[in-house]
C-alpha cells in the first residue's frame, strides 16, 4: 500500500483547561504539553502506523520544530525527502482542550505559506507511484489543487479532507475521488454559513449538485453518512468509554480510511475501520500518542 500525503506540519502547543476562558479572563489551573501536529503530518503518521508506505510533502522552518518533525517522520518510517525547508518559522498551533475533550485551535502558518505548486512538481514521481493521494487544506490552496490535479492526471485516486474548508474552483471537483468533510466543512463547500443548521442528508444533496465522486460526511458522535453514486449508507459510531481529547480524531479517521481504501476494502467497511481509528484517538490525550496501530483498531471493531 503506497500513499502520498500533501498537507501541513505544525508544532502543537496544547493547554488543557477546566473550561475555555471568556474574553478578557485569565484562567489558572491549565496543564501544558507540546507535540507534533498539522493535519497532513498526522494523517501521514496514522497511515504509516496502520501499515502503509507513506511519502509526505509539506514545508517546515529552519528551527527546532522543523528538526523535531524530521525526527518524527524518520521514526515512523515516512519518506520525507521532498519536504521543503523554508525561511519562515515552522507552523505553530495553539490548542485549548477543556474537560469535556472539546478543542479550540489558533494557527500561525509560517513556513506552510511558502509551499507552492513547484514543490508539488518535485513530488510528482511519488504521487505517480502511489495507490492513493491524500490532500488537506491547511496548506496554500494552489499547492493543494496542484497535488489533486497531478494525481488525477496520472490516474492516481485522490482523497480530499477539506479542512479547513474553503471554496474550491469548479474544475477542482473532477480531480477528487473521495471527499471527507464534516458537517461544518460541507456547509462551507456548498456556500452555506458554517453555523447553518442544514442536516446531513440535505448537505449531501447540496454537494451532489457540483460533485459526482464519493462523499464520506463525518458526523462525530453520530458516525458518518456515506454516499456513492446516490446510494447512501449510515455508519454507526464506534463507542468509547470516555472522551479525553478530540484533537486528532479526524486525522486518525482520514489516515485509516486511506489505508483501508488502498488495500481494497469495501467502502462501508473502510469507513467503519476509519471510525474505529477515530474512536481510539479520542480516548487518548495528545495527537501522536493517540494515533492507533492495527491492534488498537481491531480491538474496537471486535467490541
Amino acid at each position: 500500500m503506497k500513499i502520498a500525503v500533501v498537507g501541513s506540519y505544525g508544532a502543537g502547543l496544547t493547554m488543557r483547561v477546566p473550561r475555555a476562558p471568556v474574553a478578557g479572563e485569565t484562567l489558572s489551573g491549565g496543564r501544558f504539553a507540546s507535540g507534533h501536529g498539522g493535519k497532513g503530518s498526522n494523517q501521514a503518521v496514522a497511515a504509516a502506523r496502520l501499515g502503509a508506505e507513506v511519502s509526505f510533502l509539506t514545508a517546515v522552518g529552519r528551527d527546532q520544530f522543523g528538526d523535531a518533525a524530521r525526527r518524527l517522520w524518520a521514526e515512523e518510517g515516512i519518506d520525507a525527502g521532498a519536504v521543503r525547508t523554508a525561511d519562515a518559522a515552522t507552523m505553530v498551533g495553539f490548542i485549548l482542550v477543556d474537560d469535556d475533550g472539546e478543542n479550540r485551535i489558533s494557527i500561525a502558518p509560517g513556513a506552510l505559506d511558502e509551499l507552492t505548486p513547484t514543490d508539488v512538481d518535485g513530488f510528482a514521481d511519488r504521487i505517480a507511484e502511489a495507490d492513493l493521494t491524500v490532500v488537506s487544506l491547511e496548506i496554500p490552496l494552489p499547492a493543494a489543487l496542484a497535488a489533486l490535479r497531478t494525481a488525477h492526471e496520472r490516474g492516481v485516486r485522490t482523497l480530499l479532507n477539506p479542512a479547513p474548508a474553503r471554496a474550491l474552483p469548479d474544475e477542482a471537483w473532477e480531480w477528487i475521488d473521495v471527499l471527507t468533510p464534516n458537517a461544518s466543512e460541507a456547509r462551507v463547500l456548498t456556500g452555506l454559513d458554517p453555523e447553518d443548521t442544514t442536516g446531513a442528508e440535505q448537505l449531501v444533496e447540496l454537494l451532489r449538485a457540483r460533485y459526482t465522486g464519493t462523499v464520506v460526511l463525518t458526523l462525530g458522535a453520530e458516525g458518518a453518512l456515506v454516499d456513492r453514486g446516490g446510494r447512501r449508507t449510515r455508519i454507526a459510531p464506534v463507542a468509547v468509554p470516555r472522551v479525553v481529547d478530540t484533537t486528532g480524531a479526524g486525522d486518525a479517521f482520514t489516515g485509516a480510511l486511506a489505508v483501508a481504501l488502498t488495500r481494497g476494502d469495501d467502502l462501508t467497511d473502510a469507513v467503519r475501520y476509519a471510525a474505529a481509528a477515530g474512536a481510539h484517538a479520542v480516548g487518548v490525550a495528545e495527537v501522536i500518542p493517540a494515533l492507533p496501530g492495527p491492534d488498537d483498531v481491531a480491538a474496537l471493531l471486535r467490541r
